[in-house]
């Protein structure tokens, strides 16, 4: 089996190359593990290789805020210091010393 590593961690703000929309990572697959049908609604030509990890985001455009699924080939790092509208991040994360957002410690029995 192939070893993989992801380039951005949980916590961390970015955005879509193609799409108007960022957001945090709050999850990762290592590689693509959704639906088929979800997979057959991308189109074709801009369909990506599902061999590579696949981030779970609390994702924000100018209209509107939602859970993203999305590929590796597909983000970049967010540089804009903007901070996120969605509701849902300060219920996952805390904001570190230095602005980083870091996922909630929670203590379960």
């Amino acid at each position: 089996m192939k070893q993989r590593h992801a380039k951005f961690r949980i916590g961390e703000v970015v955005r879509h190359k193609v799409f108007p929309f960022r957001g945090v990572v709050f999850d990762v697959d290592p590689e693509y593990s959704n639906t088929e049908e979800w997979w057959n609604a991308i189109p074709a030509e801009i369909r990506p290789n599902k061999d590579q990890p696949f981030y779970h985001l609390l994702a924000e455009n100018d209209e509107t805020e939602y859970v993203a699924y999305v590929s590796e080939q597909n983000l970049e790092h967010d540089e804009s210091d903007t901070p996120l509208r969605n509701p849902q991040v300060a219920q996952i994360f805390d904001r570190g010393p230095s602005g980083q957002l870091k996922p909630k410690v929670i203590l379960a029995h």
